[in-house]
């Protein structure tokens, strides 16, 4: 049966681009010319025809074609920057339709990657993997007021299957709450059958208005959470504990010095009680929210009917359900994209990387190949056994220079070198990723296999916690403390988080965002002792808020 998706004009969709959007970017389209679709350049109303039009010369664009791997210099345009490390590094692709993109197998491994980590915590703390349905009721999406209201604008909605006009309007997912709440009434009739904790891989459609690649498109891939449970003290545990599990996921796997803490009113997510957050400091000094745990409390238990006869209840009363919700989504690959990278290209964490050592063979003579490839083999096959995620680039099509410079582009963390002279004297070159020159580079390591992989993994740990320590000092050295509204405005208007004391009203925080661009990211968890002042009204305040412009 084919679904017709009845959707907005797909050249109408954008906003104009950021004046702070420079020349460099123009010349980025120009080398690479399905960025544009990411672009948010603006477009005017086309009739159907010519969006067809377009879609096809957007189509036929995309053949294949010699790719320069140019990289703009992040300090002189990080937007151009970062399109340039995903074309070049063959993260991901653009698709027909604007806003929408291909992640390629390099990008999919990183995916990969980080559902290997996640699927392992989240079994172990009891969780079970299934999967619901794509298509959701419009009526589900209207049950919980604050639900619709808050995603209403994203929707994209089904009117058309099998050439006739649909009874009920479908919504394709934006998120699940709704449809499991759904599923939830049908398997959930006593305590006993508390709690229900599921997950499921899937993809999300969300109509963005403005898209960057990874960060924010109109698919992606995510996991998202499900649990319900007897007791709001259970689900208060569950939301957090799933929040715990996802900073310590950026920390030891991504390197990346999250903040963990609650959104504010305004920012929590709609139809949940409190939402937590984990914020992270991009290369560029945006925050980005890289995960979130929600406790729904008995918003949607609610408004589908879940109840469980009570076994504390004398009376044998029903009571509905306390519920939790969380996700981490593929824009956790770039915010590994602008935390880590640098002007030679991609910079991987070694934990997460698809490739963490590139074995690059050199020889200039034609009797020299076959020790070389021999030792290369051998080298590659020490390191694949004990459990090291290698290659070997032994195609004679490229220079070795253009190789080490193509997986440095490629962010794998270590390089080997083998020529003759290694050969002759049983021992290798190795360069790390986060150092670079001559710095990075060792001479003389043995190819004696224990010598060689105790050397590489101790390595590989050095630059993982390399990478955590370096982004911490960029994080904290890019916070501000302030006590007034005015320090506030001068930090943000300088790039940089603001953190101070906050008591203020919704309406005052609206305020602060009108004015600077920057919100609330969260209330951290760690917070300072002593009596603190609300930097905007000067009553009592028990937390201190971090402010931020964000993605």
């Amino acid at each position: 049966m084919v679904v017709a998706l009845r959707l907005p004009s797909l050249t109408s969709i954008f906003l104009s681009p950021s004046t702070s959007f420079s020349r460099r970017s123009s010349a980025l389209f120009q080398r690479h010319p399905r960025l544009r679709h990411f672009s948010g350049i603006s477009a005017q109303s086309t009739t159907e025809k010519e969006v067809s039009q377009e879609t096809e010369q957007r189509v036929a664009s995309q053949k294949p074609r010699v790719q320069e791997r140019v990289i703009t210099a992040r300090s002189e345009d990080f937007n151009a920057w970062y399109l340039d490390v995903i074309a070049n590094a063959e993260l991901a692709d653009y698709g027909p339709v604007r806003g929408t993109m291909v992640i390629r197998p390099y990008g999919y491994a990183i995916w990969e990657a980080i559902q290997d980590y996640l699927n392992v915590k989240f079994k172990e703390t009891g969780h079970s993997n299934m999967y619901f349905p794509q298509f959701i009721p419009y009526s589900f999406i209207e049950k919980e007021a604050s639900h619709v209201e808050g995603f209403s604008p994203e929707l994209a909605l089904v009117t058309i299957g099998g050439g006739k006009e649909l009874e009920e309007k479908l919504v394709v997912r934006p998120t699940s709450e709704t449809i499991v709440n759904h599923m939830f009434t049908q398997w959930i009739h006593s305590y006993r059958d508390l709690p229900l904790m599921v997950n499921q891989w899937a993809n999300v459609t969300r109509w963005e208005m403005r898209t960057k690649p990874f960060v924010r498109t109109l698919e992606f891939l995510w996991q998202e959470g499900h649990t319900a449970h007897a007791t709001a003290e259970e689900a208060e545990k569950e939301a957090l504990q799933m929040i715990d599990v996802y900073t310590k996921f950026a920390y030891e796997q991504a390197a990346i010095p999250v903040i963990p803490g609650r959104k504010s009113k305004v920012e929590t997510f709609a139809g949940a009680c409190r939402t937590y957050t984990i914020e992270a400091m991009m290369g560029d000094r945006k925050a980005l929210q890289a995960g979130t745990s929600h406790n729904l409390g008995q918003n949607f238990s609610r408004a589908f009917g879940t109840q469980v006869f009570s076994h504390t209840d004398e009376n044998g009363q029903r009571q509905h359900v306390w519920q939790t919700s969380w996700a981490i989504s593929t824009r956790f690959i770039g915010g590994i994209i602008m935390t880590h990278g640098d002007d030679a290209g991609l910079m991987l964490p070694p934990n997460i990387a698809p490739i963490q050592v590139v074995i690059i063979p050199i020889w200039k003579k034609t009797e020299e190949k076959a020790g070389v490839l021999d030792a290369t083999s051998s080298v590659k096959e020490v390191l694949s056994t004990a459990g090291i995620r290698v290659k070997s680039d032994d195609s004679d099509q490229r220079t070795p220079g253009w190789k080490f410079n193509f997986w440095e582009m490629k962010g794998v963390p270590l390089r080997i070198e083998i020529g003759p002279r290694d050969v002759s004297s049983g021992s290798v070159v190795i360069s790390r990723r986060d150092v670079p020159g001559k710095q990075g580079k060792v001479f003389g390591i043995s190819m004696e296999p224990s010598i060689l992989v105790a050397y590489v993994k101790d390595k590989l740990d050095e630059i993982q916690s390399s990478l955590l320590g370096r982004a911490i000092s960029y994080r904290d050295s890019n916070i501000v403390d302030v006590s007034s509204y005015d320090e506030l405005k001068v930090a943000i208007s300088q790039g940089k988080w603001a953190r101070g004391p906050w008591s203020a009203s919704d309406e005052e925080e609206l305020r602060v965002k009108e004015e600077t661009g920057a919100t609330i990211r969260c209330f951290p968890f760690e917070q300072p002792q002593g009596t603190k002042t609300c930097l905007m009204t000067g009553n009592p305040a028990d937390e201190v808020a971090i402010f931020a412009k964000s993605y």
